[in-house]
């Protein structure tokens, strides 16, 4: 009985200490990756806010259509961002920056042809801004699935990139 009682509180502790080994941060996460991921968070909260209102105050279908787009590619985007910093133990803020907080004040109060005129601009200078994080942390991040984010996330952004740019020029 005494034998039978040792073997399960064994195999018990081996099997907590998996599970704890298991849930614990992955040690390849450096502080900048955690910073890359509370960062890309942020921004896809913004974008997910601002694509929202373009949907409603957007003259143009073109702006509607992208806001729509950007609604649902960086909802995509952010799931992949939380479960991989779930796994690295990375609390992520409820809310964009104060700065981005600002910049979607400023186009929620226009609307019509002002806000496309004022919001297209801005996602062709935010897009291109994303992308250049994305390609640093793809070549210079310390955990390979931060990076491997990164690299799944540039096409989405060039893809975002590319359409503004061609409303912008009228197409």
């Amino acid at each position: 009985m005494l034998r039978s009682l040792i073997a399960t509180v064994t195999t018990v502790a081996a099997t907590l200490s998996g599970v704890t080994a298991a849930h614990a941060a992955p040690p390849d996460a450096s502080d900048k990756d955690k910073a890359f991921l509370v960062s890309a968070h942020q921004d896809n909260l913004t974008e997910i806010q601002g694509g929202q209102t373009a949907e409603k105050q957007a003259a143009s279908q073109a702006v509607k259509n992208a806001g729509s787009r950007f609604v649902k590619d960086h909802t995509a985007l952010d799931e992949q961002v939380r479960k991989v910093a779930t796994e690295y133990g990375v609390d992520l803020p409820s809310q964009p920056t104060e700065k981005q907080q600002a910049e979607l004040r400023k186009f929620a109060a226009k609307s019509g042809t002002a806000f496309d005129r004022a919001w297209i601009p801005a996602q062709v200078e935010d897009h291109r801004a994303t992308l250049a994080a994305l390609d640093k942390e793809a070549s210079t991040g310390s955990s390979e699935k931060v990076r491997q984010l990164a690299r799944d996330a540039i096409p989405v952004v060039k893809g975002h990139l590319n359409l503004v740019e061609s409303i912008q020029r009228g197409g």
